[in-house]
């Protein structure tokens, strides 16, 4: 239909359009960092090293055949251990390229990373309530602050959808990815954008994989107050800003 002609057109490969343009990376501008700075009094926290101890089915067919979105969960927290996994598969380091760049968990067009993880956490084992940010690079968790009346806040940001908070039956953490996406805009120009919804694809499709393995279940999430949850994060809604979000819990019997 011709209102959904824009939509769709993004949807297809523009290669014989990108190849001609000079992007930044051919012109010389430097790389932008692939991980967000923080500074040297920030609150950072050691997770555990990541173990196949925290595992409760190893069968990768079983873990596929057996995945759904999971809506309701009990009250059982996350241990930091599991949570560690979880972070580990979505975006975790796994090496490094001949050119220094990082090789993750998940694919990435061009290792350009433009993701960073933020963590909403209920209810995690040993764990303070409150907003987290991943570190892969040191695999730590950086404390950003408490969210005074979180369940009302998560409830507001993912309106109203009943299953991420809701009592007992609440997620023990909402993962929020922002994206920033000049990281990918100064390699693939126009095609980044196609690029960054199709990695994050793989990121959260981690997550429900890695999830499952453990006991627990996940939700994407992709309808949600996009200014709410920037605004709560400190996100500028321009260069950087939440594209997806992920309600984890372990699973009610």
């Amino acid at each position: 239909m011709a209102r959904y002609e824009q939509q769709r057109q993004f949807l297809k490969s523009n290669f014989h359009e990108f190849k001609h343009i000079k992007t930044d990376k051919i012109k010389g501008v430097a790389q932008p960092p692939v991980v967000k700075p923080f500074g040297p009094d920030s609150q950072i926290i050691d997770l555990p090293k990541v173990s196949r101890d925290v595992l409760r089915n190893e069968n990768m067919f079983d873990c596929i055949d057996q995945r759904r979105s999971t809506r309701f969960y009990s009250a059982e927290t996350l241990s930091l251990e599991e949570l560690s996994y979880l972070l580990w598969a979505t975006q975790g380091i796994t090496g490094m390229n001949k050119n220094g760049l990082t090789l993750r968990t998940v694919p990435c067009s061009g290792a350009t990373h433009t993701f960073e993880t933020y963590l909403l956490i209920m209810r995690v084992e040993g764990v303070q309530e409150g907003v987290y940010r991943y570190l892969p690079s040191e695999h730590k968790l950086l404390f950003m602050f408490e969210l005074k009346q979180m369940e009302q806040k998560v409830d507001a940001i993912t309106l109203d959808q009943p299953f991420v908070p809701n009592f007992a039956k609440k997620a023990a953490v909402l993962f929020a990815w922002s994206t920033t996406p000049y990281r990918s805009e100064w390699k693939y120009d126009i095609s980044a954008h196609k690029k960054i919804l199709i990695d994050v694809g793989h990121v959260c499709q981690n997550l429900y994989l890695s999830s499952e393995s453990i006991g627990a279940g996940a939700c994407a999430i992709g309808i949600y107050d996009q200014k709410l949850i920037d605004e709560i994060l400190g996100l500028d809604g321009e260069e950087e800003f939440v594209i997806y979000l992920g309600a984890v819990g372990k699973k009610r019997e």
